[in-house]
């Protein structure tokens, strides 16, 4: 992790004082090996011996979920990437989507099958803005609905962006009224972005092409590809871990070409 990085992200992390006499490992470094573990999606007792020893690496995440470290460190990132674009700090459209995940038997009851895509495992409802960086990810089982999730994920939406948000681009996964119902009570409104009626091999759609994206970037975290947790709150921060690892190298391409420029 380059400094520039870790000069981001450390403030969030720092949950004591860096004299604190209990610790024993660089913060850095363990930050470092929670970075591995969700990018190479290896268990955690086979991590380098050149990084922390798994436990620690493994106890001082759980202390990092439980504070909502990661959630807030994407908060800051999206915010940054907005308006150094030119944007607003914060958006008034948010694109729905969910992704399956196939789960094993450590995830318990909390699975469920999905027939559509004939996998019993859990589901990752994701809404993100119009350049696909992290708004809200709540985990559900697989047999789920995503037009149920509606009302939630609105929710979600409205509380990080400060009822911002006025409108939601959706597929034909989200009609009826009352997904329409449920986003109108949280101040917006869904548009279902349709397929054209004549059509022919691959077509990307607009607006929606921008969380499909999002969804297959966090796939490329191996930890990601799969619900190998036991527990639905560490599914859902290793979502934001792995976005707050996209955005990173966002800001870290856009400090090299600030430099460039000086």
């Amino acid at each position: 992790m380059a400094d520039d990085e870790w000069a981001f992200v450390a403030p969030s992390l720092t949950l004591m004082t860096p004299a604190a006499p209990q610790r024993v490992h660089d913060l850095g470094a363990v930050f470092n090996g929670l970075r591995w573990v969700v990018r190479t999606g290896a268990p955690w007792r086979y991590r380098p011996n050149d990084l922390p020893p798994w436990a620690a690496v493994d106890q001082q995440t759980q202390r990092w979920l439980a504070a909502a470290c990661f959630a807030a460190i994407v908060h800051d990132l999206r915010m940054l990437l907005g308006i150094a674009a030119g944007r607003a700090a914060q958006p008034t459209a948010a694109l729905l989507d969910s992704r399956t995940l196939q789960a094993p038997p450590a995830s318990g009851g909390r699975a469920g099958y999905a027939g559509a895509q004939r996998k019993q495992g859990s589901q990752i409802h994701v809404a993100v803005d119009t350049r696909g960086h992290l708004l809200a990810a709540p985990a559900t089982a697989a047999t789920e609905q995503d037009r149920a999730q509606v009302a939630r994920l609105a929710a979600a939406v409205q509380e990080v962006t400060g009822n911002h948000v006025d409108r939601g681009y959706v597929d034909q996964g989200y009609t009826g009224e009352t997904p329409a119902a449920d986003a109108q009570a949280h101040g917006s409104r869904l548009e279902v972005v349709q397929h054209p009626e004549a059509r022919r091999g691959f077509v990307r759609l607009p607006r929606r092409w921008v969380v499909e994206r999002s969804c297959a970037g966090t796939g490329r975290f191996r930890r990601r590809a799969r619900d190998y947790e036991r527990v639905a709150a560490t599914l859902v921060g290793f979502d934001c871990v792995a976005f707050a690892c996209l955005l990173l190298g966002r800001v870290a391409a856009l400090l090299a070409e600030v430099h460039n420029t000086l």
